[in-house]
């Protein structure tokens, strides 16, 4: 008899979504010319960012199905529910990611800005 292995991915999407993000950034600001100090400043700044968006992206919830209802009409409302969601988790996701890029960009040119002064 054969077992199937459950299979770990690592590391985690997350971690490999911030590897990419913290590469791209690295390597975004050493082609504009920055400096270690502002890449430095740039990673810090998108490190902490990126810790609380995944924080506050971490959600769970529950619905109480009404009695009575066949499995089948339980089955399409769970679907339903699981589709909606899902949607709504996307759009909020690439809103976020708009929003960080934003606050990032304005934080490392605050940087810049007090570091001429």
């Amino acid at each position: 008899m054969y077992r199937m292995a459950q299979v770990l991915t690592f590391p985690s999407s997350q971690a490999q979504g911030f590897a990419f993000l913290e590469r791209e950034l690295r390597q975004l600001l050493e082609k504009k010319g920055a400096d270690d100090e502002l890449v430095e400043f740039a990673i810090e700044q998108l490190t902490g960012i990126y810790r609380k968006v995944s924080d506050a992206e971490q959600q769970d919830f529950s619905v109480a199905l009404p009695e009575g209802l066949s499995p089948s009409q339980r089955n399409q409302l769970e679907s339903d529910i699981n589709v909606g969601v899902t949607q709504l988790l996307k759009h909020n996701h690439r809103l976020t990611l708009e929003l960080v890029a934003q606050l990032l960009l304005t934080q490392v040119r605050l940087f810049q800005l007090e570091r001429q002064d």
